[in-house]
């Protein structure tokens, strides 16, 4: 395993002794408060907004790993807080996108009856290419800052930790820069910078499209997580096709975690429109735990992590009903 002296090893380590293995401790203090920025991809005229969440410090410990979200449709890089606050207690410096075209400009200052149409219209391909380049370009303006004397990013990314995660038509970004092919179309988009992604709500292509075909080249780690109720008006995917996706992987470092009646809503800050379910608050600690466990394991190269993804370790967190699989 590397040391993790570099970036708050702290967290594992207490007067020289060894502590069991938490994926939820956090002993480094508050994360400060995000900056948010914009990256400007002058090729396509389009500004990226980016809002990032730094650990606790001054940098002066080393660069820390990166780990990206983005989000769903109609949403913002404001959305995902408490996994980017958790994210940056543990460490790793996370990075939420907001991709123009299928954020909130979307459904906001439209009225209510035309929301759902307009929704519909954003959830398009057009938009899934563009939050593909989106990544590419966040990931150079990174690359850029790193090396920039006076930037707050100065000297604090290890570009060579790079993670991709996202929610709904942030999954469906996440799949298509981190392995997922397009038969049909005859396109792959993957970024090789990209070491492990997290996916939350995955899919399976629309259409005819095999999913062992769509996923036979997936290379790198995936987590994924979704519900037992885990649908949505807008892009027809249904519990039976989020589950359709961890078959269609290869065995070695895929994951799974199906959570008990949890809705669509249960990977984000706050309710959304049609919930039928109460929110319960374990799914949010049960998606940091294993999140950070598989952040640790696939960015950290942290044996201890690995032990506790793939050992009992999941059971602590999780809820008798909740479904948990690896291979």
């Amino acid at each position: 395993m590397r040391s993790l002296t570099w970036c708050l090893c702290s967290s594992l380590v207490m007067a020289g002794t060894a502590l069991a293995y938490d994926p939820m401790h956090r002993s480094g203090g508050e994360p400060p408060p995000p900056l948010d920025l914009n990256v400007a991809d002058e090729g396509r005229d389009r500004t990226v907004p980016i809002r990032v969440f730094s650990p606790p410090g001054d940098g002066s410990a080393g660069p820390c790993p990166i780990v990206l979200f983005s989000h769903g449709l109609g949403g913002s890089r404001k959305g995902g807080g408490f996994l980017g606050n958790h994210w940056a207690a543990r460490g790793y410096v996370a990075v939420f996108l907001q991709h123009p075209g299928s954020d909130e400009s979307v459904w906001q200052d439209v009225p209510a009856q035309r929301r759902l149409a307009a929704m519909r219209d954003a959830a398009s391909l057009e938009n899934l290419r563009a939050r593909v380049r989106d990544v590419s370009a966040v990931l150079d303006a990174l690359a850029t800052w790193n090396g920039a004397p006076g930037h707050p990013l100065a000297g604090r990314l290890d570009l060579d930790r790079v993670g991709m995660s996202g929610h709904s038509f942030g999954a469906q970004t996440t799949q298509a820069v981190s392995g997922q092919s397009f038969p049909l179309v005859g396109r792959r988009s993957t970024d090789p910078r990209i070491k492990a992604a997290v996916i939350m709500s995955p899919g399976t292509p629309r259409g005819r499209c095999d999913p062992g075909d769509a996923f036979a080249e997936v290379t790198i780690p995936w987590l994924l997580l979704t519900g037992t109720k885990d649908t949505s008006l807008i892009g027809g995917q249904t519990v039976e096709s989020r589950l359709a996706v961890y078959p269609a992987l290869s065995a070695g470092s895929a994951y799974e975690l199906v959570l008990h009646d949890a809705e669509h809503s249960a990977f984000s800050d706050r309710p959304l429109p049609g919930d039928r379910e109460p929110r319960n608050p374990n799914h949010h600690r049960a998606i940091l735990a294993l999140t950070t466990a598989f952040w640790d394991a696939f960015l950290r190269d942290d044996d201890d992590a690995r032990a506790w993804l793939d050992g009992d370790g999941p059971r602590q967190v999780l809820e008798a009903d909740d479904r948990w699989q690896r291979k």
